[in-house]
Parts: structure tokens; sequence; C-alpha cells
């Protein structure tokens, strides 16, 4: 199991993008968390093997390519310790 550490820049709250986050992230199995950041970026912390991680920054980069200005990865190494992925307050 694989895991990334994300952060989107550009108008990228407000948009529905944590809610596309949950829906494809459960629907690839993905499991971690989404949330909004105070400088209005989108962090995401997601768990999975290598192939179904790069599918699903795939659809949000695709999905949400007009309003994603920068994005910032970096991978580091699994926890196992989510059970699911959900939207992080």
């Amino acid at each position: 199991m694989n895991r990334v550490h994300v952060y989107y820049s550009g108008n990228v709250q407000g948009i529905g993008f944590r809610f596309a986050a949950e829906d494809t992230a459960r629907a690839l199995g993905v499991r971690g968390w989404v949330k909004n950041l105070a400088d209005s970026r989108v962090e995401i912390v997601a768990e999975a093997d290598e192939k179904v991680l790069e599918d699903f920054l795939s659809k949000l980069n695709t999905y949400f390519a007009g309003n994603i200005k920068d994005t910032e990865v970096s991978t580091e190494k699994s926890t196992g310790g989510f059970n699911d992925f959900q939207i992080a307050l």
C-alpha cells in the first residue's frame, strides 16, 4: 500500500472538490481524508495501491483541470490507519 499527501491550489474551494474527492475515493477503495485549508488550498492524504492512487489523482485532476493551478504531491510511508475516506474538518 502507498500513501500520498497532496495540496491543491487555485479555485478549489466552494466548487464541490471535497465531495468529488470523497465520492471518487470511496468508489476506488482509497482510504484517507480531504479538507479545506485556511489559505484556500485543499489537502488530501490518501492510501491505496499505487495504480489506484494514480487513477484517483488523475480523475480529480481531469475533472477540476480548469480550477487547479498547482498541485504538490509527496509520497509517504503508509500507516494503514484509515478505515475509509472522509471529509475532515
